[in-house]
């Protein structure tokens, strides 16, 4: 096994933990029954990219663009 693909291979394992620890994190996305009175409105649904939920779905997607880079590279043999 080459230096760089153990690299990847280590790289790989490490944004799979992470991935699955961010999403853990994040929070439930339904409202429940405050959507039916339109109290799910508030200061706080329309800030979330400001807030660490926000911040959280942030580091998910860079996660999971890697995740996929990583894995079109590992399995099409780039890499030998």
């Amino acid at each position: 096994m080459s230096t760089l693909r153990l690299i990847t291979t280590i790289a790989y394992i490490v944004v799979c933990i992470v991935l699955v620890i961010v999403v853990l994190m994040q929070e439930g996305k339904n409202s429940g029954l405050g959507a039916l009175s339109g109290s799910s409105d508030t200061y706080w649904t329309r800030n979330k990219g400001r807030s660490a939920e926000g911040v959280l779905v942030k580091i998910t997607r860079v996660c999971a663009v890697i995740f996929v880079a990583l894995s079109v590279v590992l399995c099409t043999n780039w890499i030998d």
